[in-house]
């Protein structure tokens, strides 16, 4: 088994990006405050960020499921709905 070269001293991608320099203080703040690595912190955010909005792939991956098998409910399923529906307190 042949281990991954390391290319550089960190694993993962690098990327640059620009941001206001506003953020950018603040996050080396927070980063000391963390004690933590500027590229810890960044991961980190970026990670968070995109975890809320995983659902929204959810909901288009649900709505592709009611698109493929068709959004109209067979008549059990309305009277069982609307018998629901009558029972909560609005």
């Amino acid at each position: 088994m042949t281990r991954p070269r390391l290319l550089g001293y960190t694993f993962g991608m690098k990327v640059a990006v620009s941001i206001p320099d506003r953020v950018f203080t603040e996050a080396e703040r927070l980063a000391a405050h963390l004690k933590t690595s500027r590229s810890e912190l960044y991961a980190r955010a970026l990670a968070a960020f995109v975890g809320n909005h995983a659902q929204d792939r959810v909901t288009e991956k649900m709505n592709a499921v009611v698109d493929a098998v068709g959004a109209s409910p067979d008549p059990f399923s309305q009277a069982a709905a609307r018998r629901v529906l009558e029972r909560v307190e609005w």
